[in-house]
């Protein structure tokens, strides 16, 4: 699947320089701080090793400026009362779903070393834009999207790293689909680059749904009516479902339920 510009590359990029990840906190207004009751309410799990959360779509995982009450890592480790947690499993920004972090030192490296031996199993729910007509494997390279005006962006290209999506629809209506979606790599927005180049992007991305530029919209001038036309949701409609750590030798398996607003969404729209 292709597309072609409308403009030389070159040309755009005069005009529109690249986007980092995320905005300068004033583009986004006031920092999302997270109360002590919050954390309590996401806890999937803990024991003396592990701890499991239930992330929502809009705390940011890694430690910010802001103080540690406006980062998931930061809250959990005022939480616990350690000097240090180790995030082992992160979410974007945007992403809900289980996040699970260790406690000390030599678990995080067990189930990092897990990770890359490719003994956790991952599974996401989506919400498509199109029908999906019936499961369908991506196994396409990915590596940096050089012709998009958002530097983080990541595209199917041929000397990318190897990448493996497998898409399974579990309702379709009104030109969605309600998808469940298993990783067998682990590459940087591998599921949000890989619909995009099904032709079925995930509904509310900014970076990865109609237009990369819309992103740069939300930089300059926040959420605002014309974003929420063309994405329909404030944010992408990715949520990371389950993650089993039995292959890796350990009797877990952490489930967080579809959140309230691809719900809602899907209740909408006949998809539940």
């Amino acid at each position: 699947m292709s597309a072609e510009w409308p403009v030389a590359p070159e040309d755009f990029h005069a005009n529109h320089p690249r986007a980092s990840a995320w905005p300068r906190r004033m583009k986004q207004g006031p920092v999302r701080m997270i109360t002590l009751e919050e954390v309590r309410s996401w806890i999937v799990h803990e024991d003396a090793r592990l701890l499991v959360v239930s992330k929502p779509g809009d705390v940011v995982c890694h430690p910010s400026k802001a103080g540690p009450w406006s980062s998931l890592v930061g809250a959990l480790r005022e939480y616990a009362q350690l000097p240090v947690v180790h995030l082992v499993f992160r979410l974007d920004r945007e992403t809900s779903g289980i996040v699970v972090l260790a406690k000390d030192a030599k678990m995080a490296s067990r189930l990092q070393v897990a990770m890359q031996e490719r003994k956790v199993g991952k599974t996401y729910q989506a919400i498509l834009t199109g029908e999906l007509a019936a499961a369908v494997t991506v196994n396409q390279p990915l590596g940096d999207d050089t012709s998009s005006p958002v530097f983080v962006k990541s595209a199917v290209r041929e000397d990318g790293q190897p990448s493996v999506t497998h898409f399974t629809p579990l309702a379709k209506g009104g030109d969605f689909t309600l998808a469940r979606v298993v990783t067998e790599t682990g590459r940087k927005h591998q599921i949000r680059a890989h619909a995009q180049w099904l032709g079925h992007a995930i509904v509310g991305d900014k970076i990865y749904g109609p237009d990369a530029r819309l992103y740069l919209d939300f930089i300059d001038h926040g959420w605002t009516e014309a974003l929420a036309a063309k994405l329909l949701l404030p944010r992408q409609a990715l949520h990371c479902a389950e993650i089993d750590l039995r292959p890796a030798g350990m009797p877990h398996i952490f489930a967080a339920p579809l959140p309230g607003d691809m719900r809602e969404f899907c209740v909408a729209r006949g998809l539940m």
